[in-house]
């Protein structure tokens, strides 16, 4: 009996598990529809969880530069995938819920709806364990930062013993500061230069930090410079911020021996006051600077031994760096040019400023009275007194701006000056502001004038009065522009008033306000604006990069001649003064970067307005409706990333009949697709677009983009929902379409598996791809196959300059054989693990050197085309370690 009643027991226990079972699978039938509606609902609150946390990291990354979270990224990733299919099993819902009868717990088809209904289960709880878990309190840390960061250095004549002697004193353990002096352009912000530079080039343990210490800038802005140099970065306006700041910085120069190269010191330097350990034998830490005083290394540094001093050039090095640029070429033009040079370098006196810039102005002199007359002059310059720089200095550099062409060349190398110190100066920005003070000729178009605004900038140049930065921004050497703003001061016919990068908090004062005609206030701490100026011949003024906050009515009353006003970079201003209706001159109009929220009706009294820049105005909401169309002369309107939408707008701009050129964003593909029924959307030229944030469209037509002759600048970022961009054949018809795209960025799209569509911008040169997690490869040999007359014909990326690939987990090639990438210079390479192929062929970056960078050891995984290119390419090949 007892062994039966076991089994009787043990029966029962089967039975009641397999009703259980079967009770359970039947559950995935019967609460179909509500776990559906509850996916659904958890769903969006995760879009919107997720959203949030992008944001966050977005500001970490691109704000305070620093590197997102491995779980944060993680979480992302999980939750992009579990949203991307919870979407999916919505879209087939439709479909199962049909099946459903008998108060929806059957169905026609059991086991489908049944393995439906546990999938729709199961990831309803991957969704809530997401929510649970994705609460994070920090989303990014600082990233270590590189010993050094290299600066750009030209070859010198004459600086080498300096390099070798500077180098030989830090290798003492008792020297810890080392002066540099010696007349402004002499050399030494390029034999500091050096001295960064082989610190970078050299196995050391030092924290090398740059910084300069201009004339008016005081010790805050050092501290800025030194705290951005160690990842963190903050105005200084509190007294909290700064004792942070200086909290951060003293940790960190425990941490590890620092070298400080600080640049351009007009004044004894309190280390101590700026929270810089004074160097010693026990620490090992170093500080390099340099001077134009001798006064001033003596307050630095009292040992004489340890203060090095920057000599002018002996004749015979001088008259080689001069004839390097006059060129041969002049110099054999005739018998006596080369004797008469030996005149002109020994009036030069050795400067290595002078010599580079009067050689490049005589590079043109072909004939012997040309150079006699040069001769003659700088024997007669005037022996005034210039602080700091040497009584003969700028007479003798002024002889380049005497022989720049006419007047109109050099009105624009002293418009240069309004400028901060050190300042790289956007070409574009610069030659739309000559335009808007008409310092061109007159033009039929805006495109023309444009051109012979650059022709200027490349003549300065070339004459050595302006630095070329890269292909899109110059820069001015600040002897340079001490003398521009001498020059300006002598002049009878213009009066600058220049206050630009020295942490003014106040509105200035002047004497004569009435004399002057252009200001800069650039780069200061002003908050208000509340006095009126009379600036009755005021053509220019500068206001960008300030803390503005309130404009008075009545500022601008007096200022009936003012032609160009510059507002960028005001975040906290939020509205314009109706009084800014009395600058009837007024043609270039700067509003960028601002908290500006509406745009005053009264602006309409601004009947000479040609240039309106809105870009990244995100606050602006309001613009008041025929407000745009009355600017009846305008040329050109930027409104990328501007906060009121473009669509609103653009029917406005049909009745702008010398309109030429736009930037605009657009948010949604409807958007885009509306915007092309205007004819000012193609008969302009639109130079920069944004597509952000599309979520109604999963695939892109990229037709109306293709017929933006003028396009040179394209990025989509955050087009979630995106999965293609279509290549048509009536695109591929006019194969190499956007023939003037030159930059292409995509960020953080998903679900783009390739990007093939770029094979149609023959003139590439940067295509930066990151936080595209989704994407396979960069040209899809696949799609290529379906345009079967382009395949085989490509001149895939031979302009090609840059490319920054970032963040792309799931990449595996660029395309299915290696290219030649014939002028590339720098490839970044970071975070993509699945890509183990470098793209390029022994023919890349021929003729130059090509620096990549990635993280530490990265390249020893690389693997090669074939042996041949290994050996080919190596040569050029300058690996950059990037940390963290």
């Amino acid at each position: 009996m007892g062994n039966i009643f076991s089994i009787s027991l043990s029966l029962d226990t089967i039975i009641t598990r397999c009703w259980d079972c079967a009770a359970g699978q039947a559950s995935y039938t019967c609460n179909l529809e509500d776990n559906l509606h509850a996916l659904q609902a958890e769903v969006a609150k995760l879009k919107e969880l997720w959203g949030d946390l992008m944001s966050r990291v977005r500001i970490a990354e691109d704000e305070q530069q620093h590197k997102r979270l491995n779980q944060v990224e993680g979480w992302l990733q999980r939750a992009d995938h579990v949203i991307a299919n919870a979407d999916q099993l919505s879209r087939e819902s439709p479909q199962q819920v049909e099946k459903l009868c008998t108060g929806g717990c059957c169905s026609r088809h059991p086991r489908s709806t049944h393995t439906f209904g546990k999938q729709i289960a199961t990831i309803l709880q991957e969704v809530k364990h997401l929510k649970e878990n994705g609460d994070f309190s920090d989303v990014a840390c600082k990233p270590p930062l590189p010993s050094a960061t290299k600066r750009p250095s030209e070859p010198t004549v004459g600086l080498e013993s300096y390099v070798n002697q500077v180098w030989s004193s830090l290798q003492k353990e008792q020297v810890g500061v080392i002066g540099i002096y010696g007349l402004g352009g002499v050399g030494k912000t390029t034999l500091l230069n050096q001295i960064n530079n082989k610190f970078h080039d050299t196995t050391h343990d030092y924290r090398v930090i740059w910084a300069v210490a201009s004339q008016d800038r005081p010790i805050e802005k050092v501290q800025d410079q030194i705290a951005k140099r160690i990842g963190f970065s903050m105005k200084v306006g509190n007294l909290r911020a700064v004792m942070r700041k200086l909290e951060i910085s003293s940790t960190y120069y425990v941490e590890k021996k620092f070298a400080l190269l600080l640049d351009d010191i007009w004044e004894r330097f309190d280390l101590t006051g700026a929270e810089v350990p004074l160097p010693t034998q026990q620490n090992g830490s170093k500080v390099i600077f340099t001077s134009r005083s001798h006064d001033v290394c003596c307050q630095m540094q009292p040992n004489m031994a340890n203060n090095i001093k920057v000599e002018c050039l002996p004749p015979g090095k001088a008259l080689k760096l001069f004839e390097e640029k006059v060129g041969s070429e002049t110099l054999q033009m005739h018998p006596d040019i080369h004797k008469l040079a030996e005149a002109v370098v020994e009036e030069c006196a050795g400067l290595p400023l002078a010599l580079i810039t009067i050689g490049r102005a005589m590079a043109s002199k072909k004939t012997p009275r040309e150079w006699e007359y040069a001769v003659e002059v700088l024997r007669q310059s005037a022996a005034s007194v210039f602080p700091g720089v040497g009584k003969e200095m700028y007479p003798k550099l002024k002889f380049s701006y005497d022989c720049l062409p006419d007047e109109r060349f050099r009105s624009c190398f002293l418009y240069c000056s309004l400028y901060p110190e050190d300042h790289l100066i956007e070409k574009d920005e610069l030659v739309d502001c000559w335009i808007g003070e008409a310092l061109l000729d007159e033009h039929t178009n805006l495109s023309s004038a444009r051109n012979q605004g650059h022709f200027i900038i490349g003549s300065l140049i070339d004459a050595c009065l302006l630095e070329k930065e890269d292909n899109h921004r110059v820069k001015m050497h600040d002897v340079i522009r001490d003398m521009a703003l001498w020059i300006a001061g002598e002049s009878e016919k213009e009066k600058f008033f220049v206050k630009s990068g020295v942490q003014l908090k106040e509105q200035p004062k002047a004497k004569k306000w009435e004399e002057v005609t252009r200001m800069s206030l650039r780069k200061n701490q002003i908050e208000n604006l509340t006095e009126i100026l009379e600036c009755p011949n005021l053509r220019t003024l500068f206001l960008s990069s300030n803390d503005l906050k309130v404009i008075m009515d009545d500022f601008f009353n007096s200022m009936p001649m003012l032609r160009v006003l510059d507002l960028f970079n005001n975040m906290n201003l939020e509205e314009l003064p109706v009084g800014i209706a009395k600058l009837v001159s007024l043609e270039h109009l700067n509003l960028s970067q601002t908290g500006i929220k509406k745009l005053p009706v009264e602006l309409k009294a601004l009947a000479k307005l040609k240039y309106l820049n809105l870009e990244r105005t995100c606050d602006l909401k309001m613009i008041p409706q025929q407000l745009i169309s009355s600017f009846s002369k305008l040329q050109v309107l930027k409104m990328e990333e501007c906060g009121y939408g473009c669509l609103l707008v653009l029917e406005e701009m049909e009745h702008l009949k010398y309109l030429n050129v736009l930037t605009l964003t657009f948010r949604s593909a409807s958007e885009l697709e509306k915007a092309s029924r205007f004819n000012k959307f193609f008969s302009c030229a639109i130079e920069h677009v944004s597509l952000q944030h599309f979520r109604d469209s999963r695939s892109l037509n990229i037709m109306a983009l293709a017929k933006l002759q003028h396009l040179c600048v394209l990025s989509l970022s955050s087009c979630m929902d995106l999965e293609e961009v279509k290549i048509e054949r009536n695109i591929t018809e006019g194969a190499g379409c956007f023939h003037s795209l030159r930059s292409v960025t995509l960020s953080d799209c998903n679900h783009l598996r390739d990007v093939s569509w770029v094979i149609f911008a023959p003139h590439l040169e940067h295509l930066w791809i990151y936080g595209c997690i989704g994407l396979e490869e960069i040209i899809s040999e696949e799609k290529l196959g379906e345009v079967a007359e382009l395949k085989g014909n490509l001149n895939l990326f031979s302009k090609l300059k840059r490319l920054l690939l970032h963040r792309l987990p799931k990449l595996k090639t660029m395309y299915h054989h290696a290219l030649p990438f014939p002028q590339l210079k720098q490839v970044c390479i970071m975070e993509c693990p699945m890509l183990k192929k470098l793209p390029l062929n022994s023919n890349s970056a021929k003729g130059q050197r090509l620096i990549i960078e990635g993280k530490e050891g990265w390249w020893k995984d690389v693997e090669w085309e074939d042996e041949s290119t290994k050996i080919a390419f190596l040569p050029t090949f300058i690996p950059r370690i990037i940390k963290g």
